[in-house]
Formats: C-alpha cells, sequence, structure tokens
C-alpha cells in the first residue's frame, strides 16, 4: 500500500494524539472555497469518528454550491460558536490572519496547521505544509489513508471537491499521478465525480452570470499584453444582484486568454481593494507579487488586500507586473 506523506505522518500522528480528549474546533479561511470547505468537513468528522468531539467553524457561511458538501457535518458560523472549553486546529489557511479577526482573538494557540500554501508561515505547534500538494485535501486524503483512519462516503465526496476545485478540475500543474490516486481511493470510499460537476458548475445563477457580463467587460491588457486585469467596481454586486461569492473563479477567465502569463482580478469595495492573482507557470511566482500589496499563497495563485481608490492603486499594481517581467528578461 501506497504511504503518501511518510515525512509529515510522525507530526500528523503526534499531533493527533494531543487532540484526543479536547473539543477541536476545525478553523477554515474567510471566504471559504471548495478546499477549505471540503478540508474542514472532513477533517470533523474523521476526528469524530475517532471520538474526539469536533465541529467546523468559519467566519462565513459555505458558498451556495457548496453546501450540498456538509451533509450532516456540525458546520458553524463564528457569530454562533462559544469558544469556552474548545481547542483549534486550522486547515487551508495561508495564514492565521485569513481565519478572520475574531477566530484568531479567541484561538491564539492553534494545535495543528495543515496547507499547501508556499507562503505558509507555520504559526502552529504542529506544522503540516506541503506547497508541492495540489489541494489541502489532497495532504488530509493521504494522511488519512497512511494512518488507515476510516473515511466515510460524506468525507470521500468533501475532499474529492477540494481537490477537483484546486486543481482547475485536474487541469493545472499541480494534478499529479498521487492526486488521480488518492482521488479513485476517494471514489472507492463513495466520492462521485458527477454529482460533484453539476452541484460545482451545473447550477449557475443569473445574477453570477451578469457579473461575468462586467468582468469580461471590463478586461484590460497591459504589460505586452502578457497581463489581462479585469475589475469589479464598487457597487457591481447591488447593480447585478450578485454576492461576493459570484466572484469565485473570475480570474481564471482573465489567465485563460492566448498569449496572458497572468490573470488579475482587482475588486473595489468601500474604499478596500480586494484582488486574486493567476498564472499558467510557476516561473511567475504570483505569491510574492501577492506579498507586495498584503497577500499571499501559491506559486500561480494568490491572493491580496490593501485600501484606497483603485484609480491610485491600479498604476502600482500594473508598476509591480512590469517589475516582475523585467526581472524575468535578466535571469
Amino acid at each position: 500500500m501506497s504511504v503518501y506523506y511518510s515525512e509529515l505522518l510522525s507530526n500528523f500522528r503526534e499531533a493527533i494524539g494531543e487532540l484526543a480528549g479536547n473539543r477541536v474546533a476545525v478553523l477554515g479561511h474567510m471566504r471559504p472555497d471548495g478546499d477549505c470547505i471540503g478540508s474542514q468537513v472532513a477533517l470533523t468528522r474523521v476526528l469524530s469518528g475517532m471520538g474526539i468531539e469536533s465541529v467546523a467553524v468559519n467566519r462565513d457561511p459555505a458558498p451556495g454550491n457548496l453546501r450540498a458538501f456538509i451533509g450532516d457535518t456540525p458546520f458553524i458560523k463564528e457569530s454562533e460558536f462559544e469558544p469556552e472549553g474548545w481547542t483549534a486546529v486550522a486547515v487551508d489557511c495561508a495564514d492565521p490572519v485569513r481565519i478572520g479577526r475574531t477566530l484568531q482573538a479567541q484561538f491564539p494557540d492553534i494545535i495543528l496547521n495543515i496547507d499547501h500554501h508556499i507562503s505558509n508561515p507555520g504559526y502552529a505547534r504542529h506544522n503540516l505544509i506541503h506547497a508541492q500538494s495540489s489541494a489541502t485535501a489532497e495532504i488530509l486524503a493521504g494522511l488519512f489513508y497512511d494512518c488507515e483512519f476510516p473515511v466515510d462516503a460524506v468525507s470521500a465526496q468533501a475532499l474529492y471537491v477540494g481537490i477537483a476545485t484546486d486543481t482547475g478540475q485536474f487541469r493545472f500543474q499541480s494534478t499529479t499521478q498521487q492526486v488521480f490516486e488518492i482521488c479513485c481511493r476517494l471514489m472507492g470510499d463513495g466520492a462521485d465525480p458527477a454529482t460533484a460537476a453539476m452541484d460545482l458548475y451545473e447550477q449557475e445563477s443569473i445574477p453570477k452570470l451578469k457579473l461575468l457580463e462586467r468582468f469580461l467587460a471590463s478586461l484590460r491588457f497591459e504589460c505586452d499584453g502578457r497581463v489581462c486585469v479585469g475589475i469589479l467596481e464598487d457597487g457591481v454586486y447591488a447593480s447585478t444582484g450578485a454576492n461576493k461569492e459570484d466572484s469565485e473563479g473570475l480570474v481564471d477567465y482573465a489567465r485563460s486568454i492566448e498569449g496572458v502569463d497572468i490573470g488579475v482580478l482587482v475588486e473595489e469595495h468601500n474604499g478596500a481593494i480586494k484582488g486574486s492573482f493567476r498564472s499558467k507557470e510557476p516561473i511567475h511566482r504570483v505569491d510574492l507579487l501577492a506579498t507586495q500589496f498584503n497577500g499571499g499563497g501559491h506559486a500561480c495563485a494568490a491572493g491580496f488586500n490593501s485600501f484606497g481608490k483603485l484609480q491610485r492603486f491600479y498604476p502600482k499594481l500594473i508598476a509591480s507586473l512590469r517589475e516582475h517581467f523585467e526581472k524575468l528578461k535578466e535571469s
């Protein structure tokens, strides 16, 4: 039988041993995506199956297209959670700030941190960071199978969704032979790719399509066409009827254009700037680009946050991207 994460296995077992006898809150990042939800659900269920009382807690609710994958897992918004007496672990959180201010203050001592973001600094007692993995769900699935922990059908489907979404439906370079091997095992435990795809990609709302229309109409090409930037201006959600979760995946349209190396989404809202980078090749290290704007992430996918007006922020963004391509020429 394959051992997927031999280098993490001892630390994982030690952390699980420390969690025994505790009540465990499994934390995920704000505005959760498929990998976050899938990882929270699966770890909560596996720990519960071991007799460790566990709940998933997030600052924000699960997006509509991900709620079906929670099943009967206890999944609580932070506003409804009483933290006293609970111990915390974090999944898919590149840094503790991503957990959210309230939960971060409630849980300054996190026991276990499982993640695949290259920018993760290791902020817990036990840090299981594997940046080469496609998703945190891949790491968890591999560790569960390495330890021979039972994986029920809901957990298997949740882990499959985490991997499928973070690999761009198995299109990104992080899609390895191991990814497919683990997904085959998850299917054996009840994961259903067809049902997952239907819930994820075949239930689009009219407001989301209107948001997409506005995003595509805003596209700008920079750096001799190697960068494509799409903008969501302040007020766009109200005018389209969309919500913030509907912006998930829009940046991929910018990256997918022929000749574009880096796609960017920039969103302005109430004096704040939020954005995403996506690149076709890891050589572009968009995680490092994102750190210039209070962000981080992966070599090919990263996010950032800033403040101020779009007209002032945009020239700084483009200057940073131009500098990036100049450095590539010199290297």
